[in-house]
């Protein structure tokens, strides 16, 4: 599994240097500018949320969940996010790398299963389906897999590039390969489009997208609850 997210604080030196502190710990050393409960007994969600009432603004990167004080630049946030994904080009762990995929794995199917139901554009969707076939989830081509590739009402070409987690800016370079890959092979002069879906979009991201045409970006989320289920009435 990967190892959960660490929380911290963040503050900026007039020098523009950055600090992080480990969120709890900064909550015993500055009790009066933190916010009104026990970091010793009070999780680390709850925190989060009583920094958010007193104003501070909370971002989350790949790895961590920052409580950034009032009047922290936003560049901050983005230098640490930068940090983050650098680390992306290093080898997972074998041990790591089966429970990424699954996660991947589930994400990729749940819309693949439920592709009828989206709208790009406005536009609905179906799955691609080529001469011998082979469908759009993960569709080979001679740069790399394509995690789902869907047609429009249009007949568009519809590349979904897929991540269960924050996404960088550097996404844009791999669906511009896969939409390139299919403009040339398949398309026969249909529009190409790319969507990129992820937990949550980086502000890098958001910027590179302006600059690129006929790409989208959504954020997913998933809602889990329980009913319970009553006994049965043996009376009845």
């Amino acid at each position: 599994m990967q190892p959960p997210k660490g929380y911290f604080v963040v503050f900026c030196t007039p020098a523009g240097t950055r600090n992080l502190y480990p969120m709890k710990e900064w909550c015993r050393q500055f009790p009066d500018e933190a916010p009104p409960l026990n970091p010793n007994t009070t999780n680390s969600q709850a925190l989060r949320r009583g920094f958010a009432r007193m104003g501070w603004t909370v971002e989350e990167t790949e790895t961590q969940v920052l409580m950034l004080a009032p009047g922290t630049p936003k560049n901050v946030v983005e230098a640490i996010e930068n940090e983050d994904l650098a680390l992306e080009d290093q080898d997972t762990q074998d041990s790591d790398r089966e429970t990424v995929f699954e996660l991947e794995w589930q994400l990729r199917d749940f819309i693949a299963h439920n592709i009828e139901t989206l709208r790009v554009d406005g536009k609905a969707l179906r799955l691609y389906v080529d001469d011998i076939g082979r469908d759009g989830v993960e569709y080979p081509t001679g740069v790399g897999p394509i995690d789902i590739l869907a047609l429009d009402s249009d007949d568009s070409f519809v590349v979904f590039e897929l991540k269960r987690g924050r996404v960088a800016d550097k996404a844009i370079g791999q669906i511009s390969r896969y939409m390139g890959w299919i403009k040339k092979n398949l398309a026969k002069g249909k529009m190409v489009k790319g969507v990129i879906v992820a937990k949550s979009i980086s502000s890098n991201l958001r910027h590179a997208i302006v600059a690129v045409p006929n790409v989208s970006l959504f954020e997913y989320e998933v809602a889990f609850s329980l009913n319970q289920i009553q006994e049965a009435d043996e009376s009845l």
